[in-house]
């Protein structure tokens, strides 16, 4: 049986359904404790990059966001290997000064989306999990440093 593993998970949003500029693509289905994942996972490379991708609305964008199957998304990158993630979404805002194209790097969020699971530990150990720091600091500075050296519009 061939070991598959990525270093980058990529959960593609709104408008970012393919792994198209991924080359050495190959899909796999990984069964997940939490069950099915939104779509097949690529596995391929990007600048000698291992990357898995997942579209979080599925490749027919069928999956509306409050049954997005986050658990098992999230399982099925952490069984890869994967130590990053990168999550894509398009959305609107209520700031003026936030043009369309712009991106926006949050340090924060609220999660509106009501009605499914939000821990993966439900049973067993009970496990405090901060939510202090949501998102990769590291991560969060080196997109602000590429998105500005591009000529982007960052928040």
């Amino acid at each position: 049986m061939k070991k598959y593993s990525a270093e980058i998970g990529i959960i593609g949003g709104t408008g970012i359904y393919n792994a198209e500029l991924l080359t050495y693509a190959e899909s796999i289905k990984i069964f997940t404790p939490y069950g099915d994942t939104s779509d097949l996972i690529t596995l391929g490379k990007y600048n000698d990059r291992s990357i898995a991708f997942i579209p979080r609305h599925g490749k027919a964008h069928t999956i509306p966001p409050h049954k997005v199957n986050s658990r098992a998304n999230i399982w099925a990158l952490h069984s890869l290997g994967v130590s990053r993630i990168i999550a894509p979404s398009a959305v609107g805002s209520l700031q003026n000064n936030y043009k369309p194209g712009d991106i926006v790097l949050p340090n924060q969020f609220i999660d509106f989306t009501k009605k499914r699971e939000y821990t993966f530990y439900d049973e067993g150990q009970v496990y405090h999990v901060s939510f202090a720091d949501p998102f990769c600091n590291e991560l969060r500075s080196l997109f602000l440093k590429v998105s500005k050296n591009n000529g982007y519009g960052v928040h």
